[in-house]
């Protein structure tokens, strides 16, 4: 008897911003990936087993047609409890889906930031194996509200809630855990009025992030296991 491997769907908003170290951690655990760059090829026709949802620089606020399809997807995905990560924008458009309300930041969070647990984090299966404070890699404008029947997991200075997870099969991360050195290198070259606007340079966010970079790929590992997990 054959068994069919576990199938991993990424909603991708942008060429330069894909699941980079979750691509690997999903080999690792022996599952396949599709990728589908939403604002060109559309939704695709279900969720599979697990549904990622990456980032971009667009705003889920924005009027595109496709955003609106999308958000409605992704409620449908949560709802129906499949296991679902959103990344940065992703996690906006969870946040959207589930009714909370996206919003400016105070100002842009870009490079690596120091996130805290919440108590609810540190009992958390995927998290609460980390340090109680920890720095992640960041690239965002906007910030969201918790959304109803979510739990809060981490907050920063200028994010309070970076983190949330609703029931145990969704999490919504406003910071990036598969983030690899090319990745980094996409976003300086796409991005870089952000970087000017944070009143930083290219090379300096490179520089700090590398060494961390493993660390999170780890957190990044452990997320995947956990979602794949037919008993989690």
């Amino acid at each position: 008897m054959t068994v069919n491997p576990m199938r991993a769907v990424c909603l991708t908003h942008v060429p330069f911003e894909g699941p980079g170290a979750f691509a690997t951690a999903l080999t690792a655990h022996g599952a396949s990936l599709e990728r589908h760059l939403v604002p060109r090829d559309g939704l695709p026709k279900d969720a599979g087993d697990l549904l990622i949802v990456m980032g971009g620089p667009m705003s889920v606020n924005d009027s595109d047609t496709w955003i609106a399809k999308e958000t409605a997807f992704i409620r449908s995905v949560i709802l129906s409890g499949k296991p679902v990560i959103g990344v940065c924008l992703g996690s906006q458009f969870m946040a959207k889906s589930l009714g909370a309300t996206v919003r400016s930041g105070k100002e842009l969070e870009i490079g690596m930031t120091p996130i805290r647990l919440t108590n609810e984090g540190k009992s958390d299966p995927v998290f609460g194996g980390c340090p109680e404070t920890f720095e992640v890699f960041e690239w965002h404008g906007e910030i969201f509200d918790l959304p109803n029947d979510c739990v809060p997991l981490a907050g920063s200075e200028i994010a309070p809630l970076q983190a949330f997870r609703y029931g145990v099969h969704a999490y919504g991360l406003l910071f990036h855990l598969e983030m690899e050195q090319t990745g980094i290198d996409s976003l300086c070259s796409e991005c870089a009025p952000d970087i000017a606007k944070a009143g930083l340079a290219a090379h300096t966010v490179r520089s700090i992030a590398l060494p961390h970079l493993p660390q999170l790929h780890q957190v990044a590992d452990r997320l995947v296991a956990h979602l794949l997990d037919p008993a989690h």
